[in-house]
């Protein structure tokens, strides 16, 4: 039996299956090609995006080939036999140059640049896509949560409401974003990451009685009990129930780690919850909170000075609510060294051509302040303005300060360049990421957009190729300053 590993080949739409024929039949299979990974819109209507996925498109592009059986699968498709053919020997071996998993993005720069055969880079645009889309949507979501959940922690409790297979690297992206453990075990066991759980309600009402189901998960547990106390009557029998068996391990040395509410007003119930337990002089119990939490729930709990200690969280985090999904795009951009770009009536959908980097620029307090797009063979050091995308009347002055290049070679030659971080150093360097984006950027209600530009020379380009095709979206080029 086959395992994922052995048949990524497959993990793509035919439609890419069918160009690369195309290509392959008719000359063009040995094109050089560049295409961006850029998205258009921030979730959430935030102001900026976490990059996560890039760990798992490096790991399974070393497996991106065809099988004995992809091949006989293919043959009844109907494509051609030579095709068929290139396919069995198809490996990737282009290059990747991608900013850092972690890194904080924003829309419309170009975060990841693939380099490679036509045939090759059109291959795996749909692994890329469905990879990089659906983690950096989840790690921003779960980050949202790691912003107001303060110095508490969070853990995901998410699979069983996750979008089938998709939960497990929902929960790789949640750690990335700021949980600090996974309910999922085999997202665990993939990805390294701690593993938690206790019992549900079903357990409780597997027994006769609360207290008995109580006393028979300590007995077996005595390290890792947390109660779930809501089955019955959260206050009048979960907590006192708790707090006798809390009292009962006590003499034998161990200490109860907490109880969880998973119903009801959240922060009503942790205040009369935490009363009962100090009073029985209990206050090392800690006070654990799920039950449909997302990043809102959890600052309003906050600001009314909900004493719980932790959260799990689950369904909206897992499956990114309310975004149904990511607007990351796969664009070309250059073909034989030749700029190409899309151009739509919708000036939002015109492409960036040409191969580029991405500068990052900061103020003079050290903090973000602006990202700049220009063309791969543009000296950094000239680029004296960036100017807005589309209204070239709007820029900003950048050659004065201190600027970091943010694309660096990942993948060359069918392997990674270097060692792949774990999830806490993603996680880490996220943190320290963040703390050099503006608050303001970082606000749930109308947050600040952060600026990205382009070059005079990547402006001037693109304007040139409108003009090729009578566009009159660009009538006006920037003159030299």
């Amino acid at each position: 039996m086959q395992t994922l590993n052995d048949q990524l080949g497959l993990y793509t739409d035919f439609y890419e299956l069918t160009m690369a024929q195309g290509y392959f039949l008719s000359g063009k299979k040995d094109e050089q090609v560049t295409f961006d990974y850029f998205f258009r819109t921030n979730p959430y209507d935030g102001g900026y995006l976490v990059f996560a996925g890039l760990g798992e498109v490096l790991r399974l592009l070393e497996y991106f080939n065809y099988s004995d059986s992809d091949i006989e699968y293919l043959e009844k498709t109907g494509l051609h036999p030579d095709f068929i053919k290139y396919l069995r020997h198809f490996r990737f071996r282009g290059k990747i140059i991608s900013m850092r998993e972690g890194e904080i993005v924003f829309p419309g720069e170009p975060i990841l640049r693939i380099e490679g055969n036509i045939i090759e880079a059109q291959l795996i645009e749909t692994m890329l896509l469905n990879l990089l889309n659906f983690q950096s949507l989840v790690a921003t979501k779960a980050f949202r949560i790691k912003l107001v959940s303060k110095a508490k922690t969070f853990i995901d409790f998410g699979l069983r409401r996750a979008h089938g297979l998709g939960g497990i690297h929902a929960s790789r992206a949640a750690v990335i974003g700021g949980a600090s453990a996974t309910s999922n075990v085999l997202a665990a066991k993939i990805f390294d990451i701690p593993v938690s759980g206790t019992l549900a309600h079903s357990w409780i009402q597997s027994f006769d009685d609360e207290l008995e189901a109580f006393r028979t998960f300590a007995e077996i547990h005595p390290d890792n009990t947390i109660l779930l106390v809501d089955t019955y009557d959260t206050l009048k029998s979960g907590v006192p129930n708790a707090i006798k068996i809390a009292k009962e391990m006590e003499p034998k040395g161990q200490k109860m780690i907490g109880i969880r509410l998973d119903s009801g007003d959240l922060a009503y119930f942790s205040k009369r919850a935490r009363k009962q337990l100090d009073a029985a002089g209990l206050d090392y119990v800690k006070i654990f909170a799920s039950n449909q939490l997302n990043e809102h729930v959890v600052k309003s709990l906050d600001e009314q000075e909900a004493p719980i200690d932790a959260f799990g969280i689950g369904t909206e985090m897992v499956t990114g609510k309310p975004e149904a999904a990511l607007d990351g795009v796969y664009k070309l951009a250059e073909c034989n060294g030749t700029p190409r770009m899309k151009i739509s009536e919708n000036i939002e959908k015109v492409t960036l051509p040409g191969k580029k980097e991405v500068y990052r620029y900061y103020d003079e307090e050290g903090f973000f302040y602006r990202d700049g797009i220009l063309l791969a063979n543009e000296n950094p050091d000239e680029a004296e303005y960036i100017y807005h995308p589309h209204h070239p009347e709007k820029y900003t002055r950048v050659s004065h300060l201190k600027k970091e290049k943010l694309l660096h070679l990942v993948y060359e030659d069918g392997q990674s360049t270097e060692k792949q971080p774990s999830l806490t150093e993603i996680h880490n360097y996220l943190m320290s990421r963040s703390a050099l984006l503006p608050s303001e950027h970082k606000r749930f209600i109308k947050a600040h957009i952060y600026k990205v530009g382009i070059s005079k020379n990547l402006y001037n380009l693109r304007c040139e190729l409108m003009k090729k095709v009578n566009s009159k979206l660009c009538q006006t080029e920037i003159k030299p300053n």
